[in-house]
């Protein structure tokens, strides 16, 4: 029964995203997004810390308050678009899509390689993907973390299928579909800034160590295929999406060291693709080993506001 209502939740939060118009649409979920950041005072804990990491602990009192409220109502716009895609016709979403840097996609898949897009939990990938498989052609799978109870998960991947995204469930059955995915033309999306199980490497990212997976890199390092880091800021209406130069991602010694070194090259990536917008990063659970341990995140302090 719970099962059921949760997913009628979005459903109808669905159709209501569709039918409302853009300016009410995105001006609500906005609202509701901070609201929400206000009552969660869990995960408004751990935005800070992020937001301190990313911005270098400069900020404090109300500025600091202010920036963890956007992150709250950026992540409900990005629900409130990408709940709207599925009624959305592939013109309208070319309309709202500009890119920069995606020579470096068309490039690789014209080459054959392959392309793996490497995302951070930034913008509207959603969006980005739909873009790539409605208006410009390109099959797209996207590796994603599993959700309890599997038919919320179920309910998912029909609705990303629903605007061009297959989905491939991260665990141990995830490798062998990727590979398969690649062969058969489809770009990669991979969101690789939360190391959330399986092979991992650390990195220092915002100054502080953690892990990220090592997924992204062991597959470019086996397959070939081109490793781009990237991502979609959402704007008015829409979004624009980024692409970078691919990582190089070539044997040059022992595997488990180059996939390290990978992996450490596409965390500086993410830093800048995370600092241009901190604001669209939507990683709302703990991302270092001190967020979990309560110790203050390196480089800031207390709020002195």
């Amino acid at each position: 029964m719970a099962v059921r209502s949760v997913a009628l939740g979005y459903r109808l939060a669905s159709k209501a995203a569709q039918i409302v118009p853009w300016r009410f649409g995105e001006a609500t979920a906005r609202t509701l997004g901070r609201v929400a950041g206000r009552l969660g005072s869990d995960r408004r804990r751990i935005v800070e810390r992020h937001v301190q990491r990313i911005r270098g602990g400069e900020l404090t009192g109300a500025d600091l308050r202010r920036a963890v409220d956007d992150v709250f109502a950026s992540y409900a716009n990005y629900w409130f678009q990408s709940l709207r895609l599925p009624a959305m016709d592939p013109h309208e979403i070319d309309a709202g899509f500009t890119e920069e840097g995606f020579e470096h996609v068309v490039e690789a898949q014209e080459s054959g390689r392959g392309v793996i897009l490497a995302m951070p939990h930034l913008g509207g990938w959603d969006w980005a993907g739909s873009w790539l498989s409605r208006v410009v052609k390109y099959p797209v799978a996207a590796v994603v973390e599993p959700l309890e109870p599997p038919e919320l998960f179920e309910w998912f991947r029909d609705y990303r299928r629903s605007y061009g995204i297959e989905v491939i469930a991260l665990g141990p059955e995830a490798s062998g579909a990727v590979q398969r995915a690649l062969g058969e033309g489809a770009v990669i999306v991979l969101l690789s800034d939360r190391h959330v199980g399986g092979a991992g490497v650390e990195v220092e990212f915002f100054g502080e160590t953690t892990t990220l997976p090592a997924g992204p890199a062991i597959l470019a390092l086996r397959t070939g295929a081109a490793l781009i880091p990237a991502t979609a800021y959402i704007r008015r209406r829409g979004c624009h999406g980024v692409a970078r130069p691919p990582v190089p991602a070539l044997r040059e010694g022992r595997f488990r060291d180059d996939v390290i070194r990978v992996t450490r090259a596409l965390a500086v990536e993410f830093e800048d693709l995370i600092r241009a917008e901190p604001e669209q990063w939507h990683v709302l659970q703990p991302n270092w080993p001190s967020d979990r341990s309560g110790a203050e995140p390196a480089g800031t302090g207390p709020d002195e506001g």
